[in-house]
């Protein structure tokens, strides 16, 4: 209810700290999932007014029509429909006016916030507290340049062009800037608007299995073939269109993924597909910054306790983003640092599967994807691809090998040189050093203290007129010194 009520920069904050489990604990999660982007809409004089500025004050020669009326309001931007003069259906998504003045500010108190955590909060130093609100600055300067939302949309565009039965949409360049963002509507109906799978029927004489699975298998093809996938596609997002077609729009948040994470994705798939755990959990490791305290084999137990219980269930049953989620959560505890490309291919599946309890009552998920894995490797690992990797591999080789004379010409020399000095860092010999010299002084002041007790033991059996307080005057001399220098030693050890 905090979040909500401080604006739309700690509603999004709050809703990318619900899916990082590997850093929030789980009652936080639970409570930052019921954050909602909906918010009031303006009138449509001030997103006329925005929409003037981007593309000058004869903006309305553009269009035949548009129409006043929000089709949707979110935090960062609001939408309208419009026609051009040539009858084409557009919709305009216009930036709220001073709402980039306004998260930068807020960004400013979450970098307060995050270095107060960092400075006086030792416990979540491992988390980075400032490292994720960077994350996050990151994702909403993209989120608020919808030019480059436009690029992502004609990217994926050429990327799908061979598949007809998914539908793009047109960006159109010439009304398009950094603030308002113009293309083609998409003729169909959102999956948010609809309550059962039965309409899909109905109303679209289309299939829910064949739109599934068309789905899903356009979801593959962005993850590991092309490497850029929708980082946000939930049921808003994703619409039905006749003939079994789909369409998508909100291209706002991408994921890209290198050949080394589509590898170790299609190699963690392949050990679900096998219930192999320790496989699993090694593609963490390998994925995951070094470290040298992780226990593999109690990681494969822990993963495989999470993960067993749930194979074979239906996604009516289960929610495995949640769980892929979840195993990331373990990951951290066993000293992980999971990458954030992963986290967000995780967080994108949950979105998938809230499509797939709108389209269908019954998917099987996790089996729709692992019959799928053994064509995604086939084409991972096609001829073609291993030997342009086989190729690279040789000329890195190459340029390695045609270096290595020069750098060992350049070593020797530098061994030869009469200025030459090997210098050797012990880590921890600071400490060591502070202990030694705190063991050597305690052992001085205790060869003190004895020496002068003994020596004032001896004295104060030595007949003499020097009293103080009974005691020979030397001996209490003596005493008193060694009594001092010993409370002086223990005042000083702690």
């Amino acid at each position: 209810m905090s979040f909500e009520e401080l604006g739309p920069t700690f509603i999004k904050f709050g809703q990318l700290l619900a899916t990082r489990p590997d850093l929030v604990p789980q009652d936080f999660i639970d409570e930052m999932s019921m954050l909602h982007d909906h918010v009031q809409s303006l009138p449509f004089k001030t997103i006329a007014e925005v929409i003037s500025e981007e593309l000058g004050a004869d903006w309305k020669k553009h269009f035949k029509t548009i129409n006043e009326e929000p089709l949707g309001s979110a935090s960062i931007a609001q939408v309208h429909e419009a026609e051009l003069h040539n009858g084409k259906k557009v919709v305009l998504k216009v930036q709220r006016p001073g709402i980039v003045t306004k998260i930068n500010d807020d960004l400013n108190v979450l970098y307060f916030i995050a270095e107060l955590l960092d400075q006086y909060i030792p416990e979540v130093r491992p988390f980075n507290p400032v490292g994720m609100v960077d994350e996050y600055f990151k994702t909403l300067q993209l989120e608020t340049n919808f030019l480059v939302e436009a690029n992502n949309i004609r990217r994926f565009k050429i990327n799908f062009k061979s598949v007809p039965d998914v539908v793009i949409p047109e960006v159109h360049f010439d009304y398009s800037t950094e603030k308002v963002l113009t293309m083609d509507a998409i003729q169909g109906v959102p999956v948010s608007q609809i309550n059962n799978p039965a309409e899909i029927k109905q109303k679209f004489n289309a299939d829910p299995d064949k739109i599934m699975k068309l789905g899903f298998k356009s979801y593959l093809q962005m993850v590991f073939v092309d490497g850029l996938f929708h980082g946000d596609l939930h049921p808003g997002n994703f619409f039905i269109l006749p003939d079994n077609k789909i369409g998508l729009i909100d291209f706002g948040v991408v994921g890209r993924i290198n050949s080394k994470t589509q590898s170790a994705i299609v190699n963690m798939l392949l050990a679900l597909s096998k219930e192999d755990y320790l496989r699993l959990a090694y593609e963490y490791v390998d994925l995951a910054p070094f470290s040298d305290i992780v226990d593999v084999d109690l990681f494969a137990k822990d993963l495989q306790a999470l993960i067993a219980p749930y194979f074979g269930l239906t996604l009516k049953n289960v929610n495995v983003g949640k769980i892929l989620l979840t195993s990331s959560s373990i990951a951290a505890r066993h000293g992980l640092v999971v990458p954030t490309e992963l986290m967000l291919f995780f967080k994108s599946i949950i979105s998938i599967e809230s499509l797939g309890q709108k389209i269908s009552d019954d998917f099987d998920f996790l089996s729709f994807v692992l019959s799928q894995v053994g064509q995604v490797a086939e084409n991972f690992f096609q001829p073609v691809k291993t030997a342009n990797e086989l190729n690279l591999i040789f000329r890195e080789s190459r340029n390695f090998l045609g270096a290595l004379p020069r750098q060992l010409n350049l070593m020797m020399r530098r061994i030869n040189s009469p200025s030459y000095a090997n210098r050797v860092e012990l880590s921890g010999f600071a400490d060591f050093s502070k202990i030694f010299l705190k063991s050597f002084t305690l052992l001085f002041f205790g060869i003190v203290i004895a020496a002068l007790i003994i020596s004032s033991t001896m004295l104060y059996s030595i007949p003499t007129s020097f009293l103080i307080f009974g005691i020979p005057g030397l001996s209490f001399i003596g005493f008193s010194l060694a009594l001092s220098l010993g409370a002086y030693a223990f005042l000083r050890y702690f």
